[in-house]
């Protein structure tokens, strides 16, 4: 697979399976930090960072909803790229619909920003990117950290008084973040990408226990931490919405479609209709780019119809506990 090795660009520089057929993703390179001090290396401040994401990609999807949600839009500016991906990475395609040039370094290759930042760098080049403008630089492209400093240390230059990671929580999402991630979150891309029968059972098995656990625990509360929307609900939701459309076909994640749960589907439901967030969400961008950018999974790239499913359908999950963040006034 693609990536850079000593700043230059390889097509066939990695296996993304272990001898067992077992998918691993590699770790993110850049993991500096913005930091509410003025006197830290990457400051908050209004206008000076920018995200490139996909809307295709979940891991670029949970900052876009952080963004809108905590009223970020002016503050944090940002591009998006093709969902299509072929051998020479994130593209900038201004003509298409949905996307945007580079509209701070005029690229045509999201890589170039990743050479421009290190001219030696040695790692994939994924989304989302966080950007500086002064600096011209990488200041960190893993999600889970980019949501963090988006949610904790930009409150100065956010439009909304949302706290996606409270006080009195801020334990109990640490602990669901990381549970969910390696059955859910990745588990959807170990079952999709393994190379043994062995690998993509045990994949499969785990990732709908978790599924089965998730159903269980949303009976009574309307978050997954309670009833609070945090960034837990942020790091699930991204899965959740592309899993019939996606995962459950594509990634042959076929034990259950999601839409058959009796809480997952209202709780996504529940998430979506949220103010701000499916503006996040292009599934024409999601289905085009996992149908079409594996081949090893696709090879005719035949993008799949269905299903279609209501988002907007009533969900009678505000009858437990918790608001959400819409009941919060703008500043």
């Amino acid at each position: 697979m693609e990536m850079l090795v000593d700043g230059e660009w390889q097509t066939d520089a990695y296996e993304s399976t272990n001898e067992a057929g077992e998918f691993e993703r590699q770790t993110t390179v850049f993991r500096d930090r913005i930091r509410d001090d003025p006197d830290a290396r990457f400051p908050a401040e209004a206008g000076r960072y920018h995200l490139y994401v996909s809307y295709a990609c979940p891991w670029a999807h949970r900052t876009l909803l952080v963004r809108a949600l905590t009223g970020l839009e002016d503050a944090v500016t940002v591009d998006i790229v093709d969902p299509f991906r072929d051998e020479d990475g994130w593209q900038f395609t201004p003509e298409r619909e949905g996307c945007t040039p580079d509209t701070v370094s005029d690229s045509d290759y999201l890589r170039e920003l990743y050479q421009q930042a290190d001219p030696d760098v040695t790692c994939r080049v994924t989304v989302p990117v966080l950007w500086d403008k002064r600096k011209e630089t990488i200041v960190n492209n893993e999600s889970k950290e980019i949501l963090r400093m988006l949610d904790t240390e930009m409150d100065e230059v956010a439009k909304r008084d949302v706290d996606l990671y409270p006080e009195g929580y801020r334990e109990e999402v640490d602990r669901i973040i990381e549970e969910i991630y390696e059955p859910i979150n990745n588990g959807v891309y170990r079952a999709g990408f393994a190379k043994t029968q062995t690998a993509y059972d045990e994949a499969v098995e785990e990732l709908f226990v978790a599924l089965d656990h998730w159903d269980e625990v949303l009976t009574d509360q309307r978050y997954l931490a309670g009833d609070r929307l945090t960034e837990a609900d942020i790091c699930m939701f991204t899965t959740l919405i592309r899993f019939d459309n996606v995962y459950h076909t594509h990634f042959m994640c076929n034990k259950q479609l999601i839409s058959q749960y009796d809480n997952l589907w209202p709780y996504l439901r529940d998430l979506y209709q949220i103010p701000g967030v499916a503006e996040t969400v292009k599934m024409g961008h999601i289905k085009e780019h996992y149908y079409t950018t594996h081949p090893d999974v696709t090879p005719t790239r035949v993008v799949a119809t269905g299903p279609e499913l209501d988002f907007e359908a009533p969900h009678d999950r505000d009858r437990l506990p918790g608001k959400p963040p819409a009941a919060i006034p703008l500043n």
